[in-house]
């Protein structure tokens, strides 16, 4: 487990993270979303032990981090900006890993080299953009940490290599229960894939919750009643944004979904809809009710 409490980090006086604190249980797939420049390369680069957080404290499994080569063999990063060895291959590089990480796996190394239809022998600086992604993913995962860090993890893939990545980093956790930090400007690349969500903004955690809950505490009702009503019609349901056009109404309700539909049932409607959010539109919605507007934070 990986405890954040209230860590600061400062660039010659400017504060890229500030007062954070949170706390990312085992074996779950992490994702943090926010702007660019929200912190979110800082907080990776700090989880890593490559920064030594202002003020704060983080610790794995109950030890900190920073300059402690014990808990740092069991930590993979992957950062935005990929870095190789010169003039490199993937068998060089499989080597350099396996001499830092204790655990490499040749056998997987070479499964997913495969699967990734990439040429182990060749130099990756002939390797595209997506490509060099791919083995900087190949050799992380052959690494075989507890801890796993992704920047950015979906930068320069295609359709069909993003799912992929996406499959292969979920069956890790899956099959060894490692911890997997994903970061992204996206929501919908994280929906898919992610346990829990954070939502990075200026410098600290605004927004966090476990998927399954937010995707559930949050729904979309659309009613019409043949009669003349107005917004009164729904009080006691806990509504965050409604519309109303003639005898349709169209709103976001938050608490228990059956409650709801069988109190709106109970006053014979002619139509009664409940309709699902993608993730993206509950955190708007979220982010509304706390004061924020989740579109400008994300531009």
């Amino acid at each position: 487990m990986i405890i954040v409490n209230n860590i600061t980090m400062e660039f010659e006086g400017f504060a890229a993270l500030k007062d954070m604190s949170c706390t990312i249980p085992d074996g779950v797939i992490y994702g943090l979303v926010g702007s660019n420049g929200a912190g979110k390369s800082t907080f990776l680069r700090l989880l890593s032990g490559v920064y030594r957080p202002k003020r704060g404290e983080i610790t794995a499994d109950g030890q900190p981090i920073y300059d402690n080569p014990a808990v740092k063999k069991d930590i993979l990063y992957v950062p935005d900006e990929l870095y190789f060895l010169p003039q490199a291959s993937m068998k060089t590089m499989a080597k350099f890993y396996a001499a830092a990480y204790e655990n490499f796996s040749r056998e997987r190394f070479d499964r997913l080299t495969q699967t990734f239809g990439l040429d182990p022998n060749a130099n990756i600086n002939t390797f595209s953009k997506g490509m060099k992604r791919q083995a900087a993913t190949v050799l992380a995962l052959s690494a075989m940490p507890k801890y796993l860090f992704f920047d950015e993890t979906f930068d320069g893939l295609d359709p069909v290599m993003r799912n992929l990545v996406k499959q292969v980093i979920y069956d890790d956790v899956i099959e060894r229960k490692t911890t997997t930090i994903i970061t992204s400007h996206s929501l919908r690349e994280l929906e898919d894939t992610c346990d829990q969500l954070a939502l990075l903004h200026k410098g600290g955690i605004v927004f966090e919750s476990d998927i399954q809950s937010l995707k559930t505490a949050l729904f979309k009702i659309q009613v019409a009643f043949d009669s003349t009503f107005d917004r009164t019609k729904f009080d006691g349901i806990q509504i965050l944004d409604y519309n109303q056009m003639g005898s349709v109404a169209t709103f976001i309700a938050r608490g228990d979904r059956e409650e709801t539909v069988a109190k709106l049932r109970a006053e014979q409607p002619i139509i009664l809809d409940v309709l699902p959010l993608n993730l993206e539109e509950v955190f708007v919605y979220e982010m509304e009710a706390l004061g924020y507007a989740f579109k400008d934070i994300l531009m």
